[in-house]
């Protein structure tokens, strides 16, 4: 009887491509099912600190929703670093200006706050529309829930 714990590895890890759809869709679930897909959570050789993630394609990032009333009071927030440089963002202002950068966001929140987690995020493509330059790849659609 083997009782060994499997642990995967950079030589035996497989990724594949994945196509999430956010039309109507809640930002955060559609970025919480990302970050499951990118982090490899979804698999059985799941392991903590290698990277055994998918790779993710989210498209109509400008049809998302936001429940609530976080239309009007989510800010997204950013510093220069310099003194008085905090430049505050609504958020109906990114989802009309820059949807894929605030679905961006919050997948990157929803990953590791470390070198994994950043080498993680190089695995997500986010486009506003319906378009993508990943044909080659034979991306499977993954239905967010």
């Amino acid at each position: 009887m083997n009782n060994k714990t499997y642990m995967a590895n950079k030589a035996n890890v497989e990724s594949k491509w994945y196509i999430l759809d956010a039309t109507g869709k809640p930002l955060g679930r559609v970025a919480a099912e990302a970050a499951k897909l990118l982090r490899g959570k979804h698999k059985t050789t799941f392991t903590p600190h290698v990277d055994t993630g998918d790779h993710v394609i989210i498209l109509n990032c400008k049809d998302t929703v936001l429940t609530g009333k976080k239309l009007d009071q989510k800010l997204y927030r950013r510093h220069s670093g310099y003194v008085g440089g905090m430049k505050e963002t609504p958020a109906r202002v990114m989802l009309e200006q820059r949807p894929d950068h605030a679905m961006m966001l919050a997948v990157k929140g929803m990953l590791p706050h470390n070198r994994l987690g950043r080498k993680m995020l190089t695995k997500l493509r986010v486009y506003s529309g319906s378009e993508h330059e990943n044909q080659a790849q034979n991306p499977e659609v993954w239905e967010v829930k």
